[in-house]
């Protein structure tokens, strides 16, 4: 896990420095310092309106940053588009998902992995007869407890395993830094329960980054968590230290 990383003297994964986005005169995220080390499941809560969102956009270069920096293994990523980004290791979901419904769970895996190559496919061919394609979709779906369900479409997949199927499609690219936005947004307790074991069970070597306003999923699956308010991180600690933390129930009941 991430304290045996940083025992090791490995560097962190991402390092934010002084993050800022401005619209206007809007700050929406304000000198942001962050590190994500390998193994490390952090969480970014705060109410609606905080800058979550925009944050995370600016980290996987759907934004401009306004200044600062951002560092993915220690490489200055903060000018490069998003496909830059994901080649170096780093992946993303959305809070809405983004799968073809009257396709397979493995067509939709082979998909995702075959977008990210640069390989000559022929049209009439099927994506099946690529051998190394073919095989690397098993072994998502294998780890992820899916590959007995790969011949169902997504559409007949209740909301819950299409969200972590959308996570799956997040692994293809063998990323070292995964960002989550809300992965439990719109599940019942019981899927959202689910999704927390999902989450527990990937590679616990991957960096896990989430945004989530479930917070019993949030407890559950990281370690370490960051308060942002108006755009800023005004507390930061272990899951125990937030949970008791008056400021943080302050932000959250509006009694400060």
């Amino acid at each position: 896990m991430a304290t045996s990383n940083r025992r090791r003297g490995g560097g962190p994964v991402l390092e934010l420095k002084g993050l800022c986005k401005c619209f206007g005169g809007l700050n929406a995220v304000q000198a942001v310092d962050l590190k994500i080390f390998p193994g490390d499941r952090k969480a970014i809560i705060g109410p609606n309106g905080a800058g979550k969102t925009t944050l995370f956009n600016v980290i996987t270069g759907v934004l401009p940053a306004t200044s600062g920096q951002a560092l993915l293994f220690g490489v200055n990523i903060t000018g490069w588009p998003s496909h830059r980004r994901t080649a170096l290791g780093m992946a993303r979901t959305f809070q809405v998902t983004s799968l073809f419904p009257k396709l397979t769970v493995l067509d939709n895996v082979l998909l995702a992995i075959t977008g990210l190559r640069w390989s000559k496919f022929v049209m009439w061919r099927p994506l099946s007869s690529y051998r190394d394609v073919h095989e690397k979709a098993r072994r998502l779906l294998e780890s992820a407890g899916y590959w007995d369900r790969r011949d169902v479409e997504v559409r007949n997949l209740s909301h819950g395993e299409r969200r972590q199927v959308e996570i799956v499609l997040g692994l293809a690219s063998d990323p070292k830094l995964l960002l989550l936005d809300e992965p439990a947004a719109g599940l019942a307790s019981g899927e959202s329960r689910e999704m927390a074991q999902f989450l527990k069970r990937l590679d616990p070597e991957l960096a896990i980054l989430l945004i989530e306003h479930d917070m019993d999923v949030v407890f559950d699956v990281v370690d370490r968590i960051s308060v942002l308010h108006f755009g800023e991180v005004v507390e930061e600690g272990t899951t125990e230290e937030i949970r008791a933390s008056e400021r943080v129930q302050e932000i959250y009941l509006g009694t400060g």
